[in-house]
């Protein structure tokens, strides 16, 4: 099974997003042997999904209504084929983990690796109002929509 880890800090907004996105898209596309999860690098375990990722995401049929916060470690970290940061800090994180250099990517720069700068990170919608919360769906949407084509490769990869 491919294991995809979407990380940002508090595990509540951007990666939950993320993660119901992108499990969304693969289940409609018939990909059933990919798991999509979420951490967050500064969060405790069985923090819920903020109200306003919940509202958003149902708007886009996309239910994260029972998530549940992680804490990213290092099992997690070895367990993923593909683990995509929402900003320069999360990728900064974890880039010293063990074969951080083949899985660890930001989500607005993969698949490049090195060339991301403060432009290619997620802005945290926490605290924010829920247009602020829709605004960053649409981004996070629109860059999975647009990496789309190399995660399946990646994944259809690593089946042969």
């Amino acid at each position: 099974m491919y294991k995809i880890v979407f990380v940002c800090t508090g595990n509540t907004c951007r990666s939950p997003m993320a993660e119901g996105i992108l499990s969304k898209v693969l289940q409609d596309a018939g990909y059933d042997d990919v798991h999509v999860s979420s951490a967050g690098i500064g969060t405790l375990d069985g923090y819920p999904a903020t109200p306003y990722a919940v509202e958003i995401a149902k708007r886009h049929n996309v239910d994260i209504s029972q998530h549940h916060s992680t804490r990213m470690n290092e099992f997690l970290f070895k367990q993923a084929d593909l683990i995509l940061a929402m900003a320069k800090n999360h990728y900064e994180h974890l880039d010293d983990f063990p074969d951080a250099s083949q899985k660890l990517y930001r989500l607005k720069a993969f698949p490049q690796t090195n060339s991301a700068d403060a432009r290619h990170s997620v802005e945290d919608p926490l605290g924010g109002t829920l247009e602020e919360y829709k605004v960053t769906y649409q981004e996070i949407e629109q860059e999975i929509k647009r990496a789309l084509p190399e995660i399946i490769r990646r994944i259809n990869h690593r089946k042969s």
